[in-house]
């Protein structure tokens, strides 16, 4: 069909032209799709905000030979404001979409739009630490797209645990055996902080210490970073800032 109907979130933008832009979005049931927005960026656009980075829309699109064209477009998460307006919030967004962006392509699940959606929802909302929100996500989606680590048995000979020590290149904890020298030692309490940022447990998230927070976080970048390959330009600006506690 030359015209077809979906949800989608905003990944990014770039302009085209005068008053045009193409938009990136990650879809639900399309995956990831460029499109065309015609007039987009003049006053009186009919699309509005609506085409905005985090933002979460219902789009027709009318399907083309290289770029799709964006015909409507209904909003139904309004993230954008509540996110920009909070440096640590706006972020972490970055660095998810980038990370949504390089993850998907045109197969990808439904699961990963809906993870990112509930991801950039609950950092609108302030419900949890915008670095803890930004840690479940990489590891979460990490996991959707066959990359999940290896946190109870060595990911190098398949030993079963307790192991403490944490090598990102060989996929998660490795027993003395595997481990090269020089291996950072990894605390017994951020393995459970690791564990809980893949459930999705957020009542030890929320009530780990600032000190397994930290290291938990240079563990899940370093991870992301070794497997996208090309790293993530967008956590450079997240390492550095404070955590902002749920609101």
């Amino acid at each position: 069909m030359p015209t077809y109907r979906d949800e989608a979130v905003i990944l990014r933008t770039h302009k085209l032209g005068e008053a045009d832009r193409i938009v990136t979005m990650l879809s639900r049931r399309h995956g990831k799709v460029r499109a065309v927005a015609k007039g987009v960026r003049r006053t009186s656009s009919k699309f509005g905000a609506r085409l905005e980075p985090f933002m979460v829309a219902d789009v027709q699109l009318y399907q083309g030979r290289s770029l799709d064209i964006v015909q409507q477009a209904e909003s139904l998460g309004s993230y954008g404001t509540d996110i920009a307006s909070h440096y640590d919030r706006f972020t972490a967004a970055n660095a998810m979409v980038e990370t949504a962006d390089r993850l998907s392509d045109a197969e990808a699940t439904g699961d990963q739009y809906l993870l990112l959606v509930g991801g950039l929802r609950a950092l609108s909302r302030g419900e949890h630490a915008p670095r803890s929100i930004l840690d479940s996500y990489l590891l979460r989606v990490m996991s959707l797209s066959g990359w999940a680590p290896s946190l109870d048995e060595c990911a190098r000979c398949g030993t079963p645990g307790p192991h403490a020590r944490f090598v990102a290149q060989l996929g998660g904890l490795v027993c003395s055996n595997c481990a090269p020298a020089g291996s950072p030692r990894v605390d017994e309490r951020t393995l459970t902080l690791l564990r809980a940022l893949i459930a999705g447990e957020w009542d030890v998230i929320d009530g780990s210490s600032p000190a397994d927070t930290a290291a938990a976080s240079g563990l899940v970048s370093a991870y992301a970073q070794w497997h996208l390959e090309r790293g993530i330009r967008s956590l450079a600006h997240v390492s550095d800032i404070p955590s902002e506690g749920a609101r």
